[in-house]
């Protein structure tokens, strides 16, 4: 069993997910991870690691994680930045000069919340918190 502690040490993306965690390796309170390779890779063991560990987790562009049984994403809208960054394209192919285009930040975000391992944790997400969830997963 694992103790109530999130993994803190770095894997190098592309190496297997490990199986086991010793103290030294984690932190007190929950899992966080962003998008990395091994993340969305390995999303199945994240997951579990962190749900026999009786952990919360929390992505930034978990839509896919959060599926599998995170519990809790919140980010940019990936679709969204797929979409602006076409609009840059076509400006570009049009003769605009990269240099010339202003530097745009995300406007679209996405909060996904998985209820299923909210109550396999123990845990209850406010109503008010729900109410602004762009998805719920039951």
């Amino acid at each position: 069993m694992y103790s109530r502690r999130a993994l803190l040490e770095r894997v190098q993306i592309g190496s297997a997910f490990p199986s086991r965690f010793t103290d030294d390796q984690v932190v007190d309170q929950h899992v966080g991870a962003g998008l990395s390779g091994l993340c969305q890779q390995s999303r199945a063991q994240v997951t579990q690691f962190a749900l026999t560990a009786r952990l919360p987790t929390m992505f930034t562009f978990g839509g896919p994680v959060v599926r599998a049984g995170g519990l809790i994403a919140y980010g940019p809208s990936l679709s969204d930045l797929y979409r602006r960054a076409a609009v840059y394209v076509r400006k570009i192919l049009e003769g605009a000069r990269p240099g010339d285009l202003p530097v745009e930040q995300p406007t679209t975000f996405e909060l996904i919340i998985n209820r299923q391992t909210a109550r396999a944790l123990g845990l209850t997400i406010p109503p008010s918190v729900l109410l602004q969830a762009s998805q719920l997963i039951d």
